[in-house]
C-alpha cells in the first residue's frame, strides 16, 4: 500500500508557505514524537532553505524515551535544527517555546524586532493545539482527524514574538511505502483513505517485532501468533468484535486495535529510528535507480524496434508498387 491523499486546499497550503517563507525567522515544526522522521515533511525541508527550524516532537508521553532520544542525538549538533520532546498538555513545555525560538534567533525578540515563527506541520500532529496552548485562548480549531486548520493565521504571542499558522500539509507522493503505513498507524491521514485492516496488520507486524511485551499486557496474551492476521483475530476475539455465529469481524478488531494504539492504551512506543530510516531511504533509491534503468532500457529497445516497423513498411510499399507494375 502506499497512501497518497493530497486534496486540493493542501496544494493551496504548499503555495502560501512558498509566498511567506522568506518572512518567516523561524519555522516551528510539529511532529509526532512516534514517527519522527515520517511525521516531517521533505517539501517543507525544501522550501524552508536555510531558516532555523524548532522541531517539537509532539505527543512524548504516548512515545518510547530511549527511542526518542537516539533522534535527539541523531539531530543534536545542527546549526539550524533544534529538537525537543513536547507536549501541548504541559505548561511548562509551553512555556519554554519562547526561550527556545530565542535561542535559534538572537537577533530579534524586540518589539521593533519582532521574532516571526511558522508553524508547520503535517495534519494531526497537534498545531492547532500548540496555537491555543501558546496564546491562552482558543483560536484555532482542534479535532482528532487530519487536516483541521485549512487557512494561514497571522497572531501575537507576545511584543516580541509573533505567530503565523499554516495549514497541515502531506506532501503528493509519499515514495516510502512504509513511511505511509506508519502515518496510517498513528492517525495522520483520513481513515476514509486507508484500508483499516491493512493497517492494523502493518502495526501488529511492528509490535510484533519490536513491543512484544506491550502487546501480550494489553491484551492479556499467552502466545502471539507470528502472523498479524492471526493475532488480529484473537485481539478481535476477546474484545468482543464479533458477527453472529461468533465470527470475528476483522474490520472492527482492526478498529479496536489501532484505537489502542493512538491513544496510547497499548503503552509507549516509536515506530522508526535513525539506522532503520537510514535503510529505508537507501531501498526507496535503489527501486528508483531500476525503475529507471527499465524505462531507459525500454526505450532504447524501442529505438531498433521502431526501426523495424518502418523498414517492414517500406518493404511491404515497394512489393505493392513492383506488384503494380
Amino acid at each position: 500500500m502506499g497512501v497518497q491523499w493530497y486534496p486540493g486546499h493542501m496544494n493551496k497550503a504548499r503555495r502560501e508557505i512558498e509566498e511567506v517563507i522568506t518572512q518567516v525567522d523561524i519555522v516551528i515544526e510539529v511532529l509526532d514524537a512516534r514517527i519522527p522522521d515520517s511525521s516531517q515533511n521533505p517539501m517543507l525541508n525544501t522550501l524552508r532553505g536555510d531558516v532555523p527550524v524548532l522541531r517539537l516532537l509532539n505527543k512524548k508521553d504516548l512515545a518510547d524515551k530511549a527511542r526518542l532520544d537516539l533522534w535527539l542525538a541523531h539531530w543534536r549538533g545542527s546549526e539550524t535544527i533544534l529538537a525537543h520532546p513536547f507536549s501541548t498538555l504541559e505548561k511548562s513545555d509551553v512555556a519554554k517555546i519562547s526561550q527556545w525560538v530565542k535561542q535559534m534567533v538572537p537577533h530579534r525578540g524586540s518589539a521593533e524586532k519582532p521574532i516571526r515563527a511558522m508553524i508547520a506541520g503535517i495534519p494531526n500532529v497537534g498545531k492547532s493545539s500548540l496555537m491555543n496552548a501558546l496564546l491562552g485562548r482558543r483560536v484555532a480549531k482542534v479535532g482528532d482527524e487530519p487536516a483541521v486548520t485549512k487557512a494561514q493565521q497571522k497572531l501575537k504571542v507576545t511584543e516580541g514574538f509573533q505567530l503565523l499558522d499554516t495549514p497541515g500539509i502531506l506532501w503528493p507522493k509519499i515514495e516510502n511505502p512504509d513511511a505511509s503505513y506508519r502515518l496510517a498507524v498513528t492517525g495522520a491521514v483520513r481513515d476514509t483513505a486507508i484500508d483499516y485492516e491493512d493497517v492494523a496488520l502493518a502495526g501488529l507486524k511492528f509490535f510484533i517485532a519490536d513491543y512484544l511485551d506491550a502487546l501480550t499486557t494489553r491484551y492479556k496474551l499467552k502466545d502471539v501468533p507470528s502472523d498479524p492476521y492471526e493475532t488480529l483475530k484473537v485481539i478481535g476475539s476477546k474484545r468482543g468484535a464479533l458477527r453472529s455465529g461468533g465470527k470475528v469481524d476483522m474490520h472492527k478488531a482492526a478498529e479496536v486495535f489501532l484505537n489502542d494504539v493512538r491513544t496510547g492504551a497499548i503503552g509507549p512506543y516509536v515506530m522508526e529510528t535513525p539506522e532503520m530510516i537510514a535503510h529505508e531511504e537507501r531501498l526507496v533509491e535503489e527501486a528508483k535507480a531500476k525503475k529507471e534503468a527499465e524505462r531507459l532500457a525500454r526505450l532504447a529497445a524501442a529505438v531498433p524496434q521502431r526501426q523495424q516497423a518502418n523498414n517492414q513498411e517500406y518493404r511491404r510499399q515497394q512489393q505493392q508498387h513492383e506488384d503494380k507494375e
